[in-house]
């Protein structure tokens, strides 16, 4: 476990009296947040003896989540700026509830510095990181510098002020191409472009610079060195409020479309124990240098040659979540609870186990035909999970998944860890979600089996899945070596969509 380092060069991190984190018992709880994430958040909180709030919108009146929590609170329309976005409402509904703290879940107000913010201000515990740490990491080019003055490993790059074109274009010039252009804001795989050389550079970096102020209201630029063939593999994370930040092990989330994550496992496969144990280190330095609390996730890039960098901090939980529970037998919600009440992290870093391998993949109500990946909507006229698996679950037949939000379903979780289980369902119009499937085995190809199996015998009729896609990536020969990339979908594009796209059809029982 280690400390904080008090004589860090970025004193604002550091606590002090005017800047004290509230912490309070807490026996209720408001869950800003719906779906799969709300379910997941009830859970726990059940089991811990805390009474939990949920709020809805109009879509969401029927929802199971609604009707799992104890209470729930109408606050607006479906639009999610006039509900699930809207702060006043979200405060003033936990206010008159008498919730002692907000769970934020995932997505959303999860990251949103002002949300924190203004939940201190009314005297209710934000379960989750410091004000301070939620802006830095949210601008990438801050948390590059902190990274770098913390001497966690950054890509070279550029990551100033001066943002004219020809100076982006001069620091490319000297980093030498390939490389990558990032939104400063940015998130989701937008405000990304690869120049491969200069004479393409002013050509993606004004799309790079459209579709950052299109989706982020602000063009600001990152330059840095391109990592061809890079995996990447995320460090889950744990801070209290005493100074003291444990790991919990990495993840890979290399299999990609369209820069978002279908296949998750952990621990990250071909990565010996030095390389592990750098990854953890690194992770802990990085979540001490911004006096992280909370659950987080410190992402890397990670090249063929098993150097890494720093890629960016996730100031949340992540979806992904749940492979690391499998791993390590331990409830992260749990954990987020006790320490936003003050508690002292549960474990020291030499106590938490690493058992086993697990996978998740993401299912999404999507059209996967000759690659396309196109997002479809609609009624679930039927849906049926293996009785064998942990499947949570958001949704039961007859449900809609709604454009308004990110539809996903369910998880599925074969696992020994599995001591009780969890519902889930999150949604978005572009991240069409069905649900996540969960497994976990002694080693990776058990585990693999384990996932093919499990959607095998997950049944959804009235709207089409990417099932048989990630059943065909799962049983590519490169996958199986465990020889994956971020783009191991478009290289190997010509096998995975070779299979008769038949399969990939609603199955109607």
């Amino acid at each position: 476990m280690l400390r904080a380092n008090k004589s860090f060069k970025c004193a604002h991190h550091l606590m002090s009296s005017a800047n004290a984190p509230l912490i309070k018992r807490i026996s209720r709880i408001l869950i800003a947040n719906r779906g799969e994430i709300a379910i997941r958040v009830i859970n726990t909180a059940r089991k811990m003896g805390i009474e939990s709030i949920a709020v809805f919108s109009d879509a969401d009146r029927d929802a199971l989540f609604v009707k799992e929590a104890d209470k729930a609170f109408h606050i607006g329309p479906a639009a999610a700026a006039e509900s699930y976005l809207n702060i006043d409402r979200i405060i003033s509904t936990a206010l008159a509830a008498g919730a002692q703290g907000i769970h934020p879940g995932y997505g959303f107000l999860s990251e949103n510095a002002k949300f924190a913010e203004r939940c201190a201000e009314a005297g209710i515990v934000f379960i989750g990181p410091p004000v301070q740490a939620i802006r830095d990491m949210g601008t990438k080019s801050i948390a590059k510098q902190i990274m770098h003055e913390a001497k966690v490993p950054v890509v070279e790059g550029f990551h100033g002020s001066d943002q004219s074109d020809s100076n982006l274009k001069a620091h490319s010039e000297r980093i030498g191409y390939p490389i990558m252009l990032k939104a400063v804001y940015g998130g989701g795989g937008k405000g990304m472009r690869i120049a491969w050389s200069s004479s393409e550079f002013d050509e993606k970096l004004a799309s790079a610079r459209s579709e950052a102020m299109k989706s982020f209201g602000n063009d600001e630029m990152l330059v840095e060195k391109f990592v061809e063939r890079p995996r990447h593999v995320e460090v889950q994370v744990f801070g209290d409020h005493y100074g003291n930040h444990v790991h919990l092990w990495e993840r890979d989330c290399s299999v990609q479309r369209r820069h978002q994550k279908i296949i998750e496992e952990a621990p990250a496969p071909l990565i010996n124990r030095e390389t592990r144990l750098r990854l953890g280190e690194s992770a802990v330095r990085a979540a001490a240098a911004v006096g992280y609390v909370g659950a987080g996730t410190v992402e890397f890039i990670l090249d063929p040659k098993g150097d890494f960098y720093f890629m960016e901090m996730n100031t949340r939980l992540q979806v992904e979540h749940p492979i690391t529970e499998a791993i390590t037998g331990l409830d992260l919600v749990e954990w987020q609870l006790k320490i936003a009440q003050g508690e002292k992290l549960p474990l020291k870093q030499d106590q938490i186990p690493l058992n086993g391998h697990a996978f998740e993949c993401r299912v999404y109500a999507e059209d996967t035909k000759n690659g396309r990946f196109m997002p479809t909507a609609g009624k679930l006229e039927y849906v049926s999970f293996p009785t064998d698996a942990r499947v949570d679950s958001g949704v039961v037949s007859g449900d809609e998944v709604s454009v308004h939000y990110d539809p996903m379903i369910a998880k599925v979780c074969i696992s020994p860890h599995c001591l009780h289980q969890f519902f889930h369902m999150t949604y978005s119009w572009r991240n069409l979600f069905i649900l996540k499937v969960v497994v976990w085995a002694e080693d990776r190809a058990a585990a693999a089996a384990k996932l093919d199996s499990a959607l095998s015998r997950t049944l959804i009729s009235g709207l089409p899945t990417n099932i048989q896609f990630v059943r065909r990536v799962l049983k590519h020969p490169e996958f199986a070596k465990g020889n994956v990339y971020t783009d191991f979908i478009p290289d190997h594009q010509k096998e995975l969509f070779a299979a008769a796209e038949q399969s990939d059809e609603v199955c109607f029982l």
